[in-house]
């Protein structure tokens, strides 16, 4: 991703400029969000028991709306995703709604208590977020790590996820937050090693979990009542007897006895069209309206001297379709009667700026088009690396990129604001702007292979017959999603990349700051993690989580029929966990092209090439240690996240899988490694987890 940008965008806000907001604008930490409520009593919500009840199947809903929960009586948010935070809606894709009500949230230090509007417009929770529980002195001792997935599908599994509807258990892995040194604010974390089904039922239950004597901890009295008939003084669980027949029916249909259970309850997934809806009617809408010729541009500047390896640089700008109520970071996206979002009925379009890069080579033959994707609140101008620039010439490539607006480097003060104020509603609005990005990266592509392909003065050069996409780091991660909507692109690389950010941010050293940071808005560990998934919600519309198991598979309308999918890692990475990447890899049931160094858990292994239609996986290895276990960062010897891209083999291999579709094995004898990058002294401590 891109560690010091990050670093030094929120390094500004420590100390007590964290209490006044950010030093860019001034911020009421009230406004907006007050009156909202603070803490909760643990009581029912103001919906006490709605009507309709899943989906109109019964004459009262089975689930009672709560604020808190009194399953974990310790925390109120706890244990979510959950299905008691959703209201009936028979309008819905999946007949619920959620409704989280004002006492669900901790309010910041600063005093700001989220809007609850943003997750209002959701039928369900995220398909990929880590599951939270809490169990007060929790450790890890008897959970199934990211090591051992395989346990999870097993009836024994302390962790069980069940899929009400199959009765299927889902691989996952579990391990308690050692994000916090707080041993007393560790919540439980249960990973989905697949994304869940969307618009599915889920059960969830713990059981033999230990506290650091080795006791395994008592169940709250709200659970206990339910697991086992006693009585209780909180209304919701008489309310829920029904439910937990059918939850703990279910369970023991699979196997899992109600017995020992410490804690057990059910969510529904959000639909695949409230994931996928908005961008692809932005997506269809906007080709619409520029037409088969594509957007119009304007070339501003062009420079013929920028370096040996290039002909030219060109920058431009294009009238892309504004979606959007202004182009500035905290913008909302504008929606018409139908829900779905429209332009601006003032400021229909606006200009977008893109950069290109043309080779010497294309004057001799026209160059490929590759789209790159940008690093972490990154730019368009990353294309011109000494690393791209040869790259381009000796292979014939011309690069072009487009800022993914909403993660880039102009959203930088924006977003570091909200966190400082604990906003957690707020960065909606970044996700609003996501959804401009995407479609302006959208709209990039189609400029090059319109417009450009057709320039008088330069469409000599380029061959728009061929089109890929790079990305890298974000721009791998968020290719994810560009490659699942596009209808432009069929071969497409994601490196050093990974799902959901809601795994992988714990576990990068880019969000230290980040988690510094939110550690003054959100000092106790368990608000950090709610604050995670709330924002994972959200995030899903526009990042992998939400798209990439219809990537390949299953694909969104519009797709094309051959698309093809090169994913690759570097083992050690300390800005995008491994971890993530399998779970990617997994959503797309990709081969795992062996490099000569590893198994992964659910991915088939081949020794390729592979040349069809579909998704491949591969690992570099640079001679690190094994990355911690638990959810930290891996911060040992040299980061390689920037490393496999400058490879030789690694460049050949784009090379082979643009110009022939084959994902190959391009490494010496097989072998992907490469430990003379590695940085070690030899006297690293190999334990990060404490």
């Amino acid at each position: 991703m891109a560690r010091t940008r990050f670093a030094s965008l929120l390094l500004p806000f420590f100390g007590s400029a964290l209490l006044l907001g950010c030093p860019e604008e001034s911020i009421d930490p009230l406004e907006g969000g007050g009156g909202q409520g603070g803490a909760g009593t643990g009581g029912m919500g103001t919906g006490g028991m709605g009507t309709g009840g899943d989906g109109g199947s019964a004459p009262t809903d089975k689930w009672p709306l709560l604020g808190c929960d009194p399953l974990v009586p310790e925390k109120c948010g706890f244990p979510f995703p959950s299905n008691v935070h959703t209201v009936a809606d028979p309008a819905s894709e999946t007949g619920r709604r959620v409704s989280f009500q004002p006492d669900f949230f901790t309010p910041s230090q600063q005093g700001y208590t989220p809007l609850t509007d943003p997750w209002a417009k959701s039928d369900g929770f995220s398909p990929g977020s880590a599951i939270l529980a809490y169990l007060p002195g929790a450790v890890d001792t008897g959970l199934p790590g990211v090591d051992q997935i395989e346990e999870t599908i097993l009836a024994s599994s302390p962790t069980v996820l069940l899929d009400m509807a199959t009765g299927e258990l889902v691989p996952h892995w579990t391990e308690v937050d050692h994000s916090t040194p707080n041993a007393d604010q560790r919540a439980i974390l249960i990973h989905p090693a697949v994304p869940l089904e969307d618009g599915a039922r889920y059960a969830v239950a713990i059981r033999g979990i230990e506290d650091s004597d080795g006791a395994v901890i008592a169940p709250s009295p709200a659970f206990v009542a339910l697991r086992d008939g006693g009585t209780s003084d909180h209304a919701s669980v008489e309310a829920r007897r029904g439910l937990y027949q059918e939850i703990f029916t279910a369970l023991d249909a699979a196997g899992v006895a109600k017995d020992d259970l410490q804690l057990a309850w059910d969510f529904t997934t959000a639909s695949r069209e409230n994931n996928t809806g908005w961008l692809l009617h932005m997506r269809d809408e906007a080709f619409e309206l520029v037409g088969e010729d594509g957007p119009a541009y304007t070339i501003t500047n062009v420079q013929t001297d920028f370096d040996p390896n290039i002909a030219f640089k060109i920058e431009g700008t294009m009238e892309v379709p504004l979606y959007l109520d202004q182009a500035e970071p905290g913008a909302t996206l504008q929606f018409g009667a139908d829900g779905m979002p429209e332009p601006n009925a003032t400021t229909p379009t606006y200009e977008v700026e893109w950069e290109l890069l043309i080779p010497q080579s294309a004057l001799t033959t026209p160059a490929k088009i590759v789209q790159y994707g940008h690093g972490l609140l990154g730019a368009r101008t990353q294309i011109e690396s000494g690393h791209f620039r040869t790259f381009m010439n000796t292979y014939n490539y011309a690069l072009f990129s487009v800022n993914l607006v909403g993660l880039a480097e102009d959203d930088e003060g924006w977003i570091a604001a909200r966190i400082a104020a604990g906003q957690t509603d707020e960065l909606a609005k970044m996700m609003d702007r996501l959804h401009q990005g995407f479609l302006n990266n959208l709209m990039g592509m189609r400029l090059m292979i319109t417009g450009m392909d057709q320039d008088p003065t330069y469409g000599a050069y380029l061959d728009g017959s061929q089109r890929f996409y790079w990305g890298i780091s974000q721009g791998g991660i968020m290719g994810g999603v560009l490659m699942s909507v596009s209808t432009d692109v069929e071969r497409g690389v994601l490196e050093v990349m990974g799902q959901p950010y809601n795994t992988l941010l714990n576990r990068s050293v880019d969000f230290e700051p980040f988690f510094q940071v939110m550690g003054i808005s959100f000092p106790d560990g368990r608000d950090q993690q709610i604050f995670l998934g709330l924002t994972q919600m959200l995030w899903d519309r526009v990042e992998p989580n939400g798209y990439t198991k219809y990537a390949v598979t299953n694909k969104l309308p519009g797709s094309p029929d051959d698309r093809r999918i090169l994913m690759r890692v570097a083992l050690g990475d300390h800005q995008v966990t491994t971890f993530g990447g399998h779970v990617m890899a997994r959503a797309m049931n990709a081969k795992h092209v062996t490099t000569g160094l590893r198994d992964v858990w659910g991915l088939e292994a081949v020794t390729g090439p592979v040349n069809e239609p579909g998704a491949t996986y591969f690992e570099f290895d640079f001679g690190l240690p094994a990355e911690p276990l638990c959810n930290v960062p891996m911060s040992l010897c040299a980061d390689p996240h920037g490393e496999l891209r400058k490879l030789d083999e690694a460049r050949a291999q784009v090379n082979e899988f643009f110009v022939n579709g084959g994902a190959s094995n391009t490494c010496p004898g097989g072998v992907c490694t490469h430990p003379e990058l590695s940085g070690c002294t030899g006297m690293e401590d190999p334990n990060l987890c404490d």
